[in-house]
């Protein structure tokens, strides 16, 4: 969060599983696809991403393995009882603090352990502030109620959350995604740096908290779930911050921007004429993502203009523009447009797709900009990702011109094949 030096224009707080990330009706990930190039081409430079997850964080990094997820500023897991930051994912020691007040999970356990109607999830989902377990819903509100009363005899304050209709998570009373929020937001107001709007999202149980904090707005997705939707018609029918969306999962968060008027709306992926492609606030960290999505369209030979968009590609490079490779060979920028054009095509019908994160543009010197950001690429199951570093000049009324790019393997890609890697 250290890189704003402002109050950020928006923060979304976002789930995961069926929230951001559709499992069931998406294998392609378009959806979040969507969602990705909307965020690095209009929000990344001046907001914050916050994910909010029940999953513990061994399996959160389980799941950035699998599915294209951006890199949030901040991720809170484990049902709201463990908050981090950035790409370290530094944790959050006033949090565990604030957490320990009347909490002792060796009691719990004992406790739990009398209750045969719980069954104990995956050791990956038990964490210091959380004990998570399965249990058969009919049998939520008699258990939840004398677990309580035993706990509270033994001095200990604790919260039950019930979701996805069989999961059964018991943490401190201070714990939880709301709760958690709560915290982010005083933080960041203390900095100077409360957000200027917040949108919240889910579709489960886990995620009803975070719609109980005051001057938000939030999005249930169209795939949410009973539970949920039990608590909005009994507790925020009446609130007009808060929208069932008729969009699944990052469809729905979209929904959202546009329905509450946080910003643009229009994801660059929705866009099918790039020529055409026009922006209220032009910027070079919009002209990565546009040239990003057109090189993926290049390959999988979707784009119907290609040699003029080619044409255009190349007007843009500096007359003596480098492109240095992943491996270190320098080509001439205009080259390596023209050597892309023998690909079109290449990957049609293969599961291919390119994606960008943590676009970060800096004004070097007037008319300077010097753009920083990792381009993963997917082939079926293999994934790679060059850290990418793009000098940028540009001329009021004149557009930008690319200069200079490099790419070097990030430490995050196993595969160090230079085959078919292009740009």
């Amino acid at each position: 969060m250290e890189r704003l030096t402002s109050p950020p224009r928006l923060m979304i707080v976002s789930d995961l599983d069926e929230t951001m990330v559709d499992h069931h009706n998406d294998p392609e990930n378009l959806s979040l696809l969507r969602f990705n190039s909307l965020w690095e081409d209009a929000y990344r430079h001046d907001s914050l991403l916050v994910f909010s997850t029940g999953r513990a964080p061994t399996m959160y990094k389980k799941l950035r393995t699998q599915r294209p997820l951006l890199t949030p500023d901040v991720i809170i897991t484990s049902v709201g009882t463990e908050i981090a930051y950035g790409n370290s994912m530094v944790r959050d020691d006033d949090w565990i603090e604030i957490l320990n007040n009347k909490w002792d999970r060796g009691i719990v356990e004992e406790e739990t352990s009398k209750f045969p109607e719980l069954t104990l999830q995956s050791e990956t989902e038990q964490r210091p502030h959380k004990l998570s377990f399965h249990i058969d819903k009919s049998k939520v509100q008699a258990v939840t109620k004398e677990l309580s009363q035993r706990l509270e005899k033994r001095g200990l304050d604790i919260k039950i959350i019930f979701s996805g209709g069989n999961a059964f998570d018991v943490l401190p009373q201070s714990g939880g995604k709301g709760q958690a929020l709560a915290y982010l937001l005083k933080k960041l107001k203390t900095e100077g740096k409360l957000p200027v709007n917040t949108l919240v999202c889910g579709d489960s149980g886990n995620d009803t908290e975070l719609f109980t904090i005051p001057n938000v707005y939030g999005v249930m997705v169209s795939n949410a779930q009973e539970e949920l939707l039990e608590w909005y018609a009994e507790n925020a029918k009446d609130n007009s911050n808060i929208i069932h969306a008729s969009e699944r999962c990052a469809g729905g968060i979209i929904q959202a921007i546009g329905h509450f008027k946080l910003g643009p709306n229009l994801s660059p992926r929705d866009v099918s004429d790039f020529l055409e492609c026009k922006v209220d606030n032009v910027n070079p960290g919009h002209e990565v993502v546009k040239f990003f999505l057109f090189y993926e369209r290049c390959r999988r030979g979707e784009v119907e203009n290609c040699e003029t968009y080619t044409a255009s590609l190349k007007a843009s490079c500096h007359p003596v523009g480098v492109f240095v490779h992943p491996s270190g060979a320098e080509t001439s920028l205009r080259d390596t447009i023209d050597e892309l054009g023998k690909y079109y095509g290449d990957k049609k019908g293969k599961k291919f797709r390119v994606w960008t994160d943590q676009v970060l543009a800096t004004d070097t010197m007037p008319g300077t900009w010097i753009v920083k950001f990792d381009k993963w690429e997917q082939t079926g199951d293999e994934r790679k990702c060059c850290t990418t570093t793009v000098k940028f000049t540009s001329k009021e009324g004149e557009g930008f011109v690319w200069e200079h790019v490099q790419q070097i393997w990030s430490e995050e890609t196993e595969i160090k094949d230079d085959n078919n890697w292009i740009i």
